[in-house]
């Protein structure tokens, strides 16, 4: 029997019966009451934007919901891994089914794959709903919870940095040589990065390479003067492309969009870390809940009445919390360029593997 990966259909089909089940409850009960804390934080916010009622609060439910099943799926998986592995060992369970000839793996793996199905289940379920509740939930916070106006291809609060200098618009609509900036101004620095003089401008179209200033004023920071000038240039190192792309929301592009922005600011010159890092845990993340029952798997084994079985369900425990910390350190890490994006995403869950696997081994087979 020691050759078969899975136990019998019937042993299978009750493992993993009850392991999604208790899946499902533990995700119901976190998300509910984190959903009705989260509320309560935010539903003056909500109620204080004129006419906002009722049926905005529901409406924020609907797009907080999705992100809150996403963040503690994977927590939700670990605390149903103890609570399965747990309940089988207190009835003798995993006795009986090692005294039959089963391995630890063979245990595990109703388990492991019924967590690796929550794992794709999740994927599709970020790909194609979590990004967008969070993209509406965050166009909703800018304009303070009021009507979300229609996508016209203008963004606003433009903040880009041309070596030294720096700058800002009020608005940009348009694309490629028809961009138009508008309110602009250019901040110019010195070395030491104090700002020598401003240059502000109503308007500003694309001279390829650079803005042409229109009716462009100038004020001397050091004298606090202001002159009339010329047309002129600024920005040559800035293209539209640079522009429309001075913010883009990992966390609410799916995979091909986010990999799209990331090849445009890539030929644009940007700095890309920070997003190839979040495309990178868009698949390490939900692959995340289908470790869970390895970390978990202590509280299966070892003899329930010689009172180790809360300790083994604390060990356990803390291996999965440990996975989340160190996770979350290294994607920080990715972020600002301290590890490459590739190996923050995925160095957590091959090094937690590994810590799984061997503690299953060394103490059960």
């Amino acid at each position: 029997m020691r050759l078969d990966f899975f136990p019998s259909r019937t042993l299978t089909t009750y493992l993993a019966k009850m392991f999604i089940l208790r899946i499902l409850a533990v995700l119901l009960m976190l998300v509910l009451v984190l959903q009705m804390l989260d509320l309560l934080g935010e539903s003056g916010k909500i109620l204080g934007y004129p006419g906002n009622g009722e049926g905005q609060l529901w409406h924020y439910v609907s797009l907080r919901f999705p992100q809150l099943v996403a963040r503690f799926l994977p927590y939700s998986v670990l605390l149903a891994t103890i609570i399965t592995l747990a309940t089988l060992n207190q009835n003798s369970e995993v006795i009986a089914m090692k005294a039959a000839g089963m391995s630890a793996h063979q245990v595990l793996a109703p388990l492991l794959i019924s967590a690796f199905v929550v794992s794709l289940a999740s994927f599709a379920f970020n790909e194609r709903v979590v990004t967008r509740s969070t993209a509406t939930l965050d166009a909703w916070q800018d304009v303070d919870y009021g009507a979300i106006p229609k996508d016209s291809g203008v963004r606003t609060n433009i903040y880009m940095a041309d070596g030294m200098n720096v700058l800002t618009a009020g608005s940009l609509t348009g694309r490629g040589a028809d961009a138009v900036l508008e309110n602009v101004i250019f901040y110019v620095r010195d070395h030491n990065g104090m700002i020598e003089e401003q240059l502000r401008s109503p308007r500003a179209t694309f001279a390829n390479p650079g803005w042409l200033l229109e009716a462009p004023s100038r004020f001397d920071v050091e004298t606090a003067a202001t002159s009339k000038l010329g047309p002129m240039v600024v920005a040559k190192d800035l293209t539209p492309t640079n522009v429309a792309l001075s913010k883009v929301n990992g966390d609410s592009q799916d995979a091909i969009e986010l990999r799209e922005s990331i090849a445009l600011l890539k030929e644009s010159g940007r700095r890309t870390t920070e997003l190839e890092s979040k495309w990178w845990h868009k698949f390490s993340g939900p692959l995340s809940a289908a470790l869970m029952p390895l970390l978990g798997a202590v509280a299966a084994f070892g003899l329930a009445r010689s009172g180790q079985l809360f300790v083994r369900a604390v060990i356990g425990m803390a291996l999965g919390f440990a996975y989340f910390v160190v996770d979350n350190a290294a994607l920080a890490m990715g972020n600002f360029g301290g590890y490459p994006p590739l190996l923050a995403a995925w160095a957590p869950f091959l090094l937690f593997a590994l810590v799984g696997e061997t503690v299953l081994i060394r103490t059960e087979e």
